[in-house]
Formats: structure tokens, C-alpha cells, sequence
């Protein structure tokens, strides 16, 4: 498969906090990748570089074959942030209007992505409440949604079922597994290990380095583990 996402040799430190040593990844078309560790591990810091929003301190990032930071890609990228990015004083549709606009999206275009996104995230009966008044699963569901609306080749989500029901989450997956399915690129961030056993390809983050990376079910078998959470703590006792 095509190589959508190069990482290469990435490190970034903050003053004298290392948060990412040397990172090296290969994320391929239409592949849900998931990035698991606890907070703190790197994992925010990492997909921020991918977009293009902070730099690295040493190594290179291409996506699409263009090395990042690039505004050009960012019309390719559909990015959900673990915190809310949203005008609160404007309705949700005012929101998804103004963020349609910014990728110049046509009226026919604005509307049937926007039909689609708040479809997909149970939130049509509320678009014309203020955000300010929105609960916090329903800004994180706002935040897909337009994270989602360009139609972007690669789907970038920063713990995005946070906060959510286990049905929407159910929904949510069945959709990404579909978009999967037309070529997009989908790279998911969670603590949650249950959500990672839906990923394709785990790269397991911890102390900013990559401590794992494989299927699934391969990690499992390596480890000899029922779930993740086992996986998790004996590949750290492997590391330690």
C-alpha cells in the first residue's frame, strides 16, 4: 500500500522535557492507525506535527509526499482536536458554515457536507443552539463533524470519542471503518485500549518513544495477552 504519512527521526522537546525521541513512523492509505498511551506520553504532540501546527526539533514529516509544515495539505486534512476549537458565542451550524468557507466549499457542497456531518453525529435537531449552551459531548461531536467537513483524504482525531455514548461510538466506528474503506487515512489518539483494538496498526506510545508498534492481534500473540491493557503493561515491563 502507498505511504500517505512519513514520520522520520522526529524528536521535539519543550525547555529541557524531551516529549518525543525519536520518532519514526509509515502510515499507509487507508489505514486506521491508532496512537495508544496514557496523557502525556507525546501522542497530542505528535498528531500537532502531522497537521503542521508545531514543528519538530530534529527529523522530517511528509504527507502526501510534501514535507510538513505545509498549507497547502491542510485542505487534505481533516483535524479533530482533544480540545475544543469552536466560536461558542455562534450557533453549531454558524460554526460548521465558517469552517465549510474556509476550505471553499461551494453552498451545494457546504450543504450536503453539512446534511452528512451532523447526521453522522447525532447533532441535526441542535445546530441552531448556540455552542455556548452545548454540553461537552456535544462540542466533542461538533468537533468532528467539522473535522469531517472538507471531505479530507486524511482524518486526523485527537481522543475523539471522549465524552461520548457508547451507541454514537458504535456509529462513529462504523463510519470510519467505511471511510477506511474508500482510501481515506485515519489516525486515531486514545488512552482507551479497548479503542485500539479497532485500529489496523497500533503504534504504542510511552515516555515519548514508541514502544510497540503492529496489528492487533500480533501484539497480543507477542505479549500472550487477552486485551490491551495486558499488552500495554507487559511490553512496559519489557521496556523497564
Amino acid at each position: 500500500m502507498t505511504t500517505t504519512i512519513e514520520v522520520s527521526h522526529v524528536k521535539k522537546s519543550y525547555g529541557k522535557k524531551v516529549v518525543l525521541a525519536d520518532i519514526n513512523l509509515n502510515i499507509k492509505k487507508g489505514e486506521i492507525h491508532g496512537l495508544i498511551g496514557p496523557s502525556g506520553s507525546g501522542k497530542t504532540t505528535l498528531v500537532k506535527m502531522i497537521v503542521g501546527m508545531n514543528e519538530t526539533d530534529t527529523g522530517s514529516i511528509h504527507v502526501l509526499s510534501k514535507q510538513v509544515p505545509n498549507l497547502l495539505l491542510l485542505q487534505k486534512i481533516g483535524y479533530m482536536a482533544q480540545s475544543d476549537a469552536l466560536y461558542t458565542e455562534l450557533t453549531g451550524l454558524e460554526n460548521l458554515k465558517f469552517f465549510a468557507a474556509l476550505y471553499k466549499l461551494n453552498k451545494k457542497e457546504q450543504k450536503e457536507r453539512i446534511a452528512y456531518t451532523t447526521n453522522l453525529v447525532n447533532l441535526t435537531s441542535e445546530l441552531k443552539e448556540k455552542v455556548s449552551n452545548y454540553s461537552g459531548g456535544m462540542k466533542r461531536r461538533l468537533s468532528l463533524a467539522i473535522g469531517l467537513i472538507q471531505d479530507p483524504e486524511i482524518i486526523i482525531l485527537d481522543e475523539p470519542t471522549v465524552g461520548i455514548d457508547p451507541e454514537l461510538r458504535q456509529s462513529i466506528w462504523r463510519e470510519l471503518y467505511r471511510l477506511k474503506e474508500e482510501g481515506k487515512t485515519i489516525i486515531i489518539t486514545t488512552h482507551v485500549m479497548s479503542e485500539a483494538e479497532r485500529c489496523d496498526v497500533i503504534s504504542m506510545i510511552r515516555d515519548g518513544g514508541i514502544l510497540e508498534q503492529g496489528s492487533p492481534a500480533s501484539l497480543k500473540e507477542k505479549y500472550n495477552a487477552d486485551n490491551f491493557d495486558d499488552v500495554f503493561l507487559k511490553a512496559g515491563r519489557k521496556q523497564t
